[in-house]
């Protein structure tokens, strides 16, 4: 069988200690059987490891921070289309993709094509809207309210509707288990300084972490689902060891949000399974996570899926994946030279 050949635009390669989606997305369409790649880097910054990594990366454009202006990544997306005549746009970073949303007709018309969540999914899906999401859609989630000062974290513990321990999070990323009012007030600071306001406080389920990676197609079908458990996280609550799990519960619970939400895309859902097996939506990440990986493994090829979709192919929905899979991450010290960095740095092309 010939093989596709297609151009795809990736962004996500900071493959650090905080990884994004993006290298693992790249192995999964890397190792397609119909699909023949050629990939483009999208980096934000010159340090970012993916540039760097040419056995994934063929080729990787600076592109400017989404919030420095709509005007300004578009332009450059056209510039980089027109060397490149990119097929399908892959962003994976929560901070872009609502901008990616808002540009997808303008994308369509150039000839790129795209296949994120509408304005509305990604939405209502935000942190501080969960509890209206939960009763929405009939799922149990923690109570989530945004705050915009250290004053309204006091106020909602005198009132009593939190208690401690609870959780303090960045509306985009980072989440931290707080203990008590200085601890409360380190990371309000911690996370506002880093991803503005409004902060999230969430009431603390005690129980086991789990995560689902999924991929829908927009019409409430489930194409893909794999129920994960961390079993190694880091400092910042990021996976970097973990199991795929038998679990009809989280794959009914998946289902279930698929179809009544009609997702469009790849989504992470972060639950937690408390002791009396109840299942809560902590938080949905609007894309393929970084150990979606795990997925092509146990033999759900969620990225190839994901630009099938985009490019408007039929994919039909797996049924099953390998159970007992295991990732475990690592640091790998990659040398290059100092030109490929200037290179980067100075003609935002490598």
């Amino acid at each position: 069988m010939s093989k596709q050949k297609m151009t795809i635009a990736i962004s996500g390669l900071n493959n650090v200690d905080s990884p994004g989606p993006g290298i693992p997305v790249i192995r999964g369409i890397r190792e397609s059987a119909v699909i023949e790649s050629r990939i483009v880097g999208l980096a934000y910054d010159n340090l970012e490891p993916g540039p760097y990594m040419h056995e994934f990366v063929d080729k990787t454009y600076k592109v400017p921070y989404p919030s420095e202006g709509v005007d300004h990544l578009i332009e450059r997306i056209r510039y980089i289309h027109e060397r490149e005549q990119i097929d399908v746009l892959i962003p994976n970073f929560d901070s872009e993709i609502f901008v990616f949303i808002k540009l997808a007709d303008k994308l369509r018309q150039m000839g790129i094509h795209t296949f994120l969540p509408t304005l509305s999914q990604f939405e209502e899906r935000h942190k501080s809207n969960l509890p209206q999401y939960g009763e929405k859609y009939d799922i149990r989630v923690p109570d989530s309210r945004p705050v915009t000062s250290f004053g309204d974290i006091e106020d909602l513990v005198r009132q009593g509707k939190f208690s401690w321990p609870l959780l303090v999070k960045g509306k985009f990323y980072d989440a931290y288990v707080a203990r008590s009012t200085d601890q409360a007030r380190i990371y309000y600071n911690t996370v506002s300084a880093k991803w503005g306001l409004p902060v999230i406080i969430q009431e603390f389920i005690k129980g086991t972490e789990v995560n689902v990676v999924a991929l829908g197609d927009g019409n409430g079908r489930t194409i893909g689902a794999v129920p994960m458990r961390k079993q190694y996280i880091t400092d910042n609550g990021k996976a970097w060891g973990g199991i795929t799990l038998e679990d009809p519960s989280m794959l009914e619970f998946t289902h279930h949000v698929m179809s009544a939400t009609h997702w469009r895309g790849g989504m992470e859902l972060e639950l937690i399974r408390t002791s009396l097996n109840e299942l809560y939506l902590i938080e949905i990440n609007p894309r393929l996570p970084a150990w979606v990986y795990l997925a092509v493994a146990a033999g759900q090829n969620l990225p190839e899926a994901l630009v099938k979709l985009a490019m408007g192919q039929d994919v039909p929905s797996w049924t099953r994946y390998d159970i007992g899979k295991i990732f475990i991450r690592y640091s790998f010290d990659m040398i290059r030279d100092f030109d490929a960095f200037q290179k980067l740095s100075t003609i935002g092309e490598l």
